[in-house]
């Protein structure tokens, strides 16, 4: 039998855009929470706690992304690449927890609503949407298959939706008075927001349980393999990910002679691992070869 092994790289140059994207969600933080004080809005106090929410996740992103870097080691053979997923998961959950907050809050306020000064929230808002905007601006341009970007992402558009909520509530209160815009325009920003957050979760539980990545059909692996020459059987195939971009393939490969269990440009070694890789984008393979007559004589080969 034999083993064949191939492998990728990851991505690891998005720690500047998680530095710069943390830097001004603090600064628009710092912002939101002297408006949120000086007018009392409902809409404020859910972008503070968003951009709160949010300063912490890109820490925590920032944290994750040089971990993920560090080498592989005995202890950990796999290295650290999975606490990228861990730190999504927690952003995801952090902000289901607020955005329900804000829901609640916000349906209290439907029955007593509160006097809020549209110019103040004006201003704050559109200041805000400007930080926003930029941040998210710096992360749109990392690596869009890395789940802990994208998780930080989605907490810094949670908060540009925010923004443009309390823009509309503030244009709304100056120009109508209503005193419910405040309120319907949180509850917005809470029905954007909560399918994605949770959409998020439900991909971090996917790869923590060791699901195969969505975008590689796993028979058509199988397909793929027992249509090489000298393959006569594929059994033990696994597909799974270590984070989002570091897809990994194992399977025995039964073949029909002696001829094919070698190395070489030709060998069915070889040419599995080609195809793993060109065809699924699979360059981390682990690929073990067994003779029929070894196959049907085993029962741990069945």
């Amino acid at each position: 039998m034999g083993h064949g092994h191939g492998h990728g790289h990851s991505a690891d140059g998005d720690r500047r855009r998680l530095a710069i994207a943390l830097a001004v969600t603090v600064g628009v933080a710092v912002l939101g929470a002297v408006g949120a004080l000086l007018t009392g809005s409902l809409a404020l106090l859910a972008d503070l706690s968003h951009l709160l929410t949010d300063a912490g996740a890109l820490a925590a992103a920032l944290v994750a992304s040089y971990l993920a870097a560090r080498p592989a080691s005995l202890h950990r053979t796999y290295g650290l690449g999975r606490v990228e997923v861990l730190v999504a998961g927690f952003n995801a959950l952090t902000l289901i927890v607020v955005v329900s907050w804000v829901a609640v809050e916000a349906v209290a306020r439907l029955f007593e609503p509160v006097a809020i000064p549209g110019l103040p929230l004006l201003v704050i808002g559109a200041l805000g949407l400007v930080g926003n905007l930029i941040a998210l601006a710096v992360l749109a341009g990392g690596d869009r298959a890395n789940m802990n970007i994208r998780g930080a992402a989605l907490h810094v558009l949670g908060d540009a939706l925010g923004s443009v909520g309390v823009l509309a509530a503030a244009g709304v209160l100056l120009v109508t008075g209503w005193p419910y815009a405040d309120t319907v325009a949180s509850l917005f920003i809470v029905a954007l927001v909560l399918p994605r957050a949770v959409g998020l979760l439900r991909e971090v539980g996917h790869v923590l349980l060791e699901g195969a990545p969505r975008h590689i059909d796993v028979a058509e692996v199988d397909s793929a393999l027992r249509e090489l020459p000298g393959v006569v059987e594929v059994h033990d195939l696994h597909v799974w990910v270590i984070n989002d971009r570091k897809p990994s393939v194992s399977a025995h490969l039964v073949v029909d002679g002696h001829e094919h269990t070698g190395c070489g440009a030709d060998s069915v070694l070889d040419r599995a691992a080609q195809t793993l890789r060109e065809r699924f984008g699979l360059d981390h393979s682990t690929l073990q070869l067994e003779r029929h007559d070894h196959a049907v004589h085993d029962p741990r080969c069945g």
